[in-house]
């Protein structure tokens, strides 16, 4: 089960795509709306989440957790305690802790990202700590996979399917999207 929070004022194109892509690799994903369901994008799209963030579970089910960036969405990712909680419970897991955008800053505030590879939205490179900043749009360093911006959404959530489902899963929804 991949987890995707949503908070008020995420960026849309960095949370659908991977809701999107990862459920047509048929992997199992719950989306999680901060203190609401209901919850607006920076750009005022209405989303209905699965579940409110205090309905979060942690368990072995759990493979991976979603950040979409956005303001002042990464902001109110970062005030939830639910967030705060599963961000911790899968870094001492090692289950994937996925971060796009100015989320990765998020990360590097609680020092996970020292000494690893990592990527944000510029403007954002100094909020990552200890990281070595990539020149890549999408980095993968262990558990962390962190990502540049909306632009890379779609390399973003390819990513998430190969390192849960595998490349050959990855390269076929590709082709079926017409990815180059």
């Amino acid at each position: 089960m991949v987890l995707v929070f949503l908070a008020e004022g995420f960026e849309e194109i960095e949370a659908i795509t991977p809701i999107d892509l990862l459920r047509r690799a048929e992997i199992d994903v719950v989306t999680v709306g901060v203190g609401e369901q209901g919850i607006n994008g920076a750009h005022g799209i209405p989303v209905l989440a699965d579940i409110t963030d205090n309905q979060v579970e942690l368990s072995d089910k759990i493979e991976m957790i979603v950040l979409p960036g956005g303001m002042p969405g990464t902001l109110n990712l970062e005030k939830s305690h639910s967030v705060q909680r599963s961000i911790d419970y899968c870094y001492e897991k090692g289950k994937y802790i996925a971060a796009i955008c100015a989320a990765p800053s998020i990360l590097g505030h609680k020092k996970l990202l020292d000494n690893k590879n990592a990527i944000a939205f510029p403007g954002f490179e100094t909020q990552l700590g200890n990281a070595n900043i990539s020149n890549e749009y999408v980095v993968v360093d262990e558990n962390i996979v962190t990502a540049k911006g909306a632009g890379v959404a779609m390399d973003f959530s390819l990513k998430l399917v190969e390192l849960l489902r595998g490349k050959e899963q990855a390269k076929k929804l590709k082709k079926a999207l017409q990815c180059r």
